[in-house]
C-alpha cells in the first residue's frame, strides 16, 4: 500500500518526528511505499512540503491565540476556522491524489490542538473519501494544562480525535488508552515506543573515540549520561542530588540535549545546584546533535548515540513522561540505569520485569548504595542489562511494532 504520513511537522528530533522515522521503516520493511505531508520535512523526502501546515502558521498562530485566552463559546472563531480548513484541504487532496494514498497515518494532530484548522481539513475529507486511517496521538489535549482554558470545546470534542467510522486510534501508554475510552468512548491500540534491537548498538569508532576527551574527561572519569531536554519535568536536580550523595570523584553528571524550550531559569538553577553540591556538571549539548558532524568553529559534533557508547550509568528522573523514550534507548545500549517512577513507568514499563535504581521522588540511601555497587561491580550490572535487553527486544522492538500494525493496516475497499 501507499501509506501517508501527515502532520504539522515530521522534521528534527521531536518525540512525535523519532516516532515516525521508526513507523516509516517498519513499514518499509513490510513492503510498503511511505509518503510525508507535513509543514517541515528532512530532508528530500517524497511527498508534499506544506508550509501552511505548521503549527507556527501564522494563521494557525492567530487562531490558536484566540482559542486559547478565553473560556465560553466562540461562533466566529469557529467559522474562521472552518473557512481556513477549506482552504487547507485543497493540499490535503493533492497529496491524497499525486501520491494515490490508500492509507493515511495522522501523527497527533487530532491529539494535541496545535493546529486547528488542519485538523477540521483532514477529518472532513476522510470522512468524504472513506479512506481508512490511524490517528496517532502522543499527548492528548486534556493532559496539557495550556489547553484548559478554552472557547472552542465543542471544537474540541469534535476533532481532537475524531470519531469516524474508518479512522483508528492509537495511544502510547495505558493511562491515554483510558482516558479516552471514559472522555469519548473511543477504543484505541497501545503503540509503545520502540528501537531496532536487531540492529547491534553503535559502539566506541574512530569517530567518537575521543569523546571524552573532547568534553573535558579522561577514561577513568564515569558518565553519568542524563540524555533528555533540560526542562522542569525531568527532574535533573535528583540526578545532581544522587551524584552529591555517591560522592565518587570519578562521577559526572553529563547533560546532552539542548534547554531553552521553556527558557533558560531551570539549566542556571541545575548549574547552581551542582556548583553547591560540589558535583561536576557537564552541560554538553554544543557538542552532541542528532547526527555527527562539524560546529562553525571546526568542533566536531557527535550523535547522542556517541555519548552513550561512553556512558557509565543513566540517569532518569523524570516526573512526567508521555513513554520513555530514552528509556528504550538505554536499555538498547545495555546500560544501567536509576528512574524515578513516573506514573506511566509504573503502569507500563515496570510490570514487564525491567531491573532498574528505582525512586519514588526522592533520592533514597538504598538508591544511592545501589548505584554504588552497580558502579563498582561491572560483573553482576551486566547481567541486570542483559536482562533488561531481552525484555526489551520482547516488548519494545521493531517486530513488536511490526505485529501490531499487521492488525492495524486496513487495504482499502
Amino acid at each position: 500500500m501507499n501509506i501517508g504520513f501527515i502532520s504539522t511537522r515530521l522534521a528534527g528530533t521531536d518525540g512525535v518526528s523519532l516516532e515516525v522515522a521508526k513507523l516509516a521503516t517498519v513499514l518499509r520493511r513490510m513492503g510498503h511505499q511511505i509518503f510525508y505531508c507535513a509543514g517541515e520535512l528532512d530532508g528530500d523526502v517524497p511527498g508534499l512540503f506544506a508550509p501552511e501546515f505548521h503549527f507556527t502558521d501564522p494563521v494557525a498562530l492567530s487562531i490558536n491565540e484566540r482559542a486559547f485566552a478565553a473560556s465560553g463559546d466562540d461562533f466566529q472563531l469557529i467559522s474562521d476556522i472552518g473557512k481556513q480548513a477549506q482552504l487547507l484541504k485543497r493540499p490535503l487532496r493533492s497529496f491524497l491524489s499525486d501520491y494515490e494514498i490508500d492509507f493515511v497515518i495522522a501523527q497527533n494532530m487530532f491529539a494535541i490542538p496545535m493546529q486547528l484548522p488542519l485538523a477540521q481539513a483532514l477529518a472532513e475529507i476522510l470522512q468524504e473519501t472513506g479512506l481508512p486511517a490511524l490517528a496517532h496521538n502522543h499527548d492528548l489535549y486534556w493532559e496539557r494544562e495550556r489547553f484548559k482554558t478554552n472557547c472552542i470545546g465543542l471544537f474540541l470534542d469534535n476533532y481532537f480525535p475524531p470519531e469516524l467510522p474508518r479512522l483508528q486510534q492509537a495511544v502510547i501508554n495505558s493511562a491515554a488508552q483510558r482516558m479516552l475510552k471514559e472522555r469519548r468512548d473511543l477504543d484505541s491500540i497501545l503503540i509503545p515506543n520502540v528501537f531496532d534491537f536487531e540492529m547491534p548498538p553503535p559502539g566506541i569508532d574512530e569517530f567518537n573515540a575521543d569523546f571524552r576527551q573532547a568534553i573535558g574527561l579522561t577514561a577513568e572519569d564515569k558518565i553519568f549520561l542524563q540524555p533528555t531536554r533540560v526542562i522542569p519535568r525531568k527532574g535533573i536536580e535528583l540526578s545532581i542530588e544522587l551524584l552529591a550523595r555517591l560522592d565518587d570523584p570519578r562521577a559526572n553528571l553529563v547533560i546532552t540535549h539542548y534547554a531553552g524550550d521553556e527558557g533558560f531559569d531551570y539549566l542556571h538553577s541545575l548549574q547552581r545546584l551542582a556548583w553547591e553540591s560540589q558535583v561536576n556538571l557537564l552541560y554538553v549539548a554544543d557538542r552532541v546533535g542528532d547526527k555527527r558532524g562539524d560546529d562553525d568553529q571546526g568542533r566536531k559534533v557527535y550523535s547522542l548515540w556517541d555519548s552513550y557508547a561512553h556512558a557509565d550509568f543513566v540517569t532518569y528522573p523524570s516526573l512526567i513522561e508521555g513513554f520513555g523514550n530514552a528509556l528504550i534507548e538505554t536499555i538498547y545500549f545495555r546500560l544501567p540505569a536509576l528512574v524515578n517512577r513516573y506514573p506511566v513507568y509504573q503502569e507500563d514499563i515496570a510490570p514487564k520485569g525491567f531491573e532498574f535504581v528505582e525512586i519514588d521522588g526522592a533520592i533514597t540511601r538504598d538508591a544511592v548504595e545501589k548505584v554504588r555497587q552497580w558502579l563498582n561491580e561491572p560483573s553482576g550490572t551486566k547481567k541486570v542489562v542483559e536482562h533488561n535487553f531481552r525484555l526489551g527486544q520482547t516488548f519494545y522492538s521493531y517486530k513488536a511494532l511490526s505485529d501490531c500494525l499487521k492488525a492495524v493496516l486496513v487495504p482499502p475497499t
